[in-house]
């Protein structure tokens, strides 16, 4: 079993930074690709960046140019580096796999964009 363990989430106002982190309980060498997803109330969970081993990157459409994900294999971390937030941002953000099988969710972290 691999387990993810997200930190970093917290209140910012529009236009604020934060950074999460996603330690993972394996080598993030065994995966093809990690990701960070989100979930807001009452939509369906979405993947927000994708990092491959490559260090290849993608991401949403609609965080583009404000987001970067990055990745520490030595510490067997994932980084979400979030700049410019809006409300929109507003969610439970998780990481994961992102390519092949997917391993039990995490606790995730609340992200909330405020005045």
């Amino acid at each position: 079993q691999v387990q993810f363990v997200e930190s970093g989430g917290g209140l910012v106002q529009p236009g604020g930074s934060l950074r999460l982190s996603c330690t993972v309980s394996r080598s993030i060498y065994n995966f093809d690709a990690m990701g960070w997803y989100r979930q807001a109330p009452g939509k369906e969970r979405e993947l927000v960046a994708r990092i491959t081993t490559g260090r290849t990157t993608t991401y949403l459409d609609s965080v583009k140019g404000r987001f970067t994900i990055s990745r520490d294999s030595v510490k067997n971390t994932v980084y979400l580096q979030m700049n410019s937030l809006k409300p929109e941002d507003t969610a439970f953000y998780f990481c994961n796999t992102a390519a092949g099988i997917q391993y039990a969710w995490g606790q995730g972290t609340q992200v909330t964009v405020s005045s």
